[in-house]
């Protein structure tokens, strides 16, 4: 018995063949090893990968468990690299051939990214048509009425009529945060409606970075209103880059300033609430927005309008109806379309395949 058990041990099959070449589809510096399972794989305990140079001085690189065939080295872009598998049962190995040596390199395209390559150029092309339409009459494009974008005019008059400052924030975010992007874009658009109405804008910040580009969005707003002389400097100010101390600032230029309108528009963490409560205990009011979820139920609640998720990046677009801004919004919309109506067929075919599946068996 003892016999054969070592007859059997030392008569392993090697793997019958090793093949090894470049990973592809991929930024190089990887070599892919294949070799067809041994006969007697059912008795292994694994394989043992080795790889050399030079054909002649093989080191050992890796081990993968039995009825595996396949393994991914890293390796030097540029190198000839040679590899040979070894069959392993307890302490005996028995070796493939040599395989061809194989040498790695990026690929300039990633054929499994085509996909997303044509989406790419399809999408691309709808915006264009759309920039090139909304060029042609902007008015022919349309985007649903958001209220609290409507409101922006009146509420701009309103401060007007009272002789009372607007109070603008972009709140915490700095300034590659989308939604303070968006925000400084509707701060542009305000800013020039103001510079008409000639009513005070105060405009704190915690960011110096947002500060600095926002006090440049004011005057240049000013200056294409025509009106360069009464854009005031002061009125666009840093105060501190920490949270409740912020909060706590607008707070207090809430109660002396009493604003007639608040725009709370950007990045909100849990100051939002006490800022919102604030401005609506002063009888302002308030058109907010933000992509922040937690924050969402808070504004709603305390203000008067507010604009959720992607209102917030359309805002731009629907006030100052610049073709660019209208023409992308309106392709990523049927981009949307598409993809959603994709995804409903996709989903619908994958059920009436699971069923007819199921009917086979019956």
């Amino acid at each position: 018995m003892i016999q054969m058990v070592f007859l059997t041990i030392f008569a392993l099959a090697p793997p019958p063949s090793v093949r090894a070449f470049d990973a592809p589809n991929d930024g190089g510096r990887a070599i892919i090893i294949e070799w067809q399972l041994s006969p007697d794989d059912a008795e292994l305990n694994g394989y043992e990968i080795y790889r050399s140079e030079n054909d002649v001085d093989f080191e050992k690189i890796g081990l993968t468990g039995k009825s595996r065939n396949i393994f991914e080295d890293e390796t030097e872009d540029g190198k000839k690299y040679y590899y040979k598998v070894a069959a392993v049962a307890e302490t005996v190995s028995t070796f493939s051939e040599i395989s061809v040596y194989a040498i790695s390199q990026a690929q300039w395209i990633d054929w499994n990214k085509l996909n997303i390559f044509i989406s790419f150029i399809a999408f691309g092309g709808i915006i264009l048509y759309f920039i090139s339409r909304a060029r042609k009459n902007p008015k022919d494009l349309f985007i649903r009425k958001i209220a609290g974008l409507q409101a922006i005019d009146e509420a701009i008059g309103r401060a007007t009529e009272m002789g009372k400052p607007i109070l603008y924030t972009t709140g915490l975010g700095l300034i590659d945060y989308i939604p303070t992007i968006a925000s400084l874009n509707i701060l542009g658009e305000v800013a020039r409606k103001i510079a008409k109405y000639n009513t005070r804008l105060i405009n704190p910040h915690c960011d110096p970075v947002v500060y600095t580009v926002a006090r440049e969005i004011v005057k240049e707003a000013y200056a294409s209103a025509g009106r360069p002389d009464a854009y005031d400097p002061s009125s666009v100010y840093f105060v501190t880059d920490s949270q409740f101390a912020y909060a706590a600032a607008l707070d207090g230029v809430m109660w002396r300033e009493k604003p007639a309108t608040n725009f709370l528009l950007g990045y909100f963490m849990a100051e939002s609430l006490i800022i919102a409560e604030t401005g609506a205990a002063t009888g302002a009011i308030q058109i907010s927005g933000t992509d922040a979820i937690p924050q969402l139920p808070f504004l709603v609640t305390a203000c008067d309008y507010t604009l959720i998720g992607e209102e917030l990046y359309a805002a731009s677009a629907y006030i100052s109806r610049e073709p660019l801004l209208l023409g992308a919004i309106k392709g990523e919309d049927l981009g949307k379309i598409i993809i959603g109506g994709l995804l409903i067929i996709a989903s619908l075919l994958g059920i009436f395949t699971k069923f007819a599946i199921l009917d086979l068996f019956r």
